[in-house]
């Protein structure tokens, strides 16, 4: 038998296996559940899945997901990603990304409890230009569809729960 036909047959048994596991432990049936679809799909290559369900406490719903080649990102100069992860690494920062999770979007409710609005502006600018958040309108901001899951992932995988 051919290598080949031999790495698909190691392959179809061993999702036989499992299943007979999840069967035999109805436990553990959805244990894992994104990880095995990955695996599938990844074929051998290694991934990092995110993905979401959100609907924020204003009632905007997004779904998400995205799966990463994990070689890239191991190879690449890791300078690329410090703007990005610093606009988030201010205390003000996370203050104002976290009003506007919570709906709160114009400029005088982002200014509530912050010092000047010189200050307000300063780190409006860094998120926006890392693109954490978006202007919606003159003094409107939003975090932009594509960056909600991925933000909360980020923060999931800082400790927050």
């Amino acid at each position: 038998m051919d290598e080949e036909r031999w790495a698909l047959l190691e392959k179809r048994l061993a999702a036989l296996e499992a299943r007979v596991a999840d069967a035999e432990h109805p436990d553990r049936r959805e244990e894992f559940w994104a990880l095995r679809a990955l695996k599938e799909r990844a074929e051998g290559r290694s991934q990092v899945l995110f993905a979401g369900a959100v609907t924020l406490p204003d009632g905007r719903r997004y779904e998400w997901q995205e799966g990463v080649e994990v070689e890239p990102m191991l190879d690449a100069d890791l300078t690329g990603a410090v703007a990005a992860l610093s606009a988030l690494a201010h205390p003000v920062r996370l203050q104002l990304v976290h009003k506007v999770l919570h709906g709160r979007r114009t400029v005088p409710e982002l200014a509530e409890g912050l010092g000047t609005s010189g200050q307000l502006y300063h780190h409006l600018r860094q998120l926006v230009a890392e693109g954490w958040l978006a202007t919606s309108g003159r003094g409107v901001y939003e975090v932009p569809a594509v960056r909600v899951v991925p933000l909360l992932t980020l923060l999931a995988a800082a400790g927050l729960r």
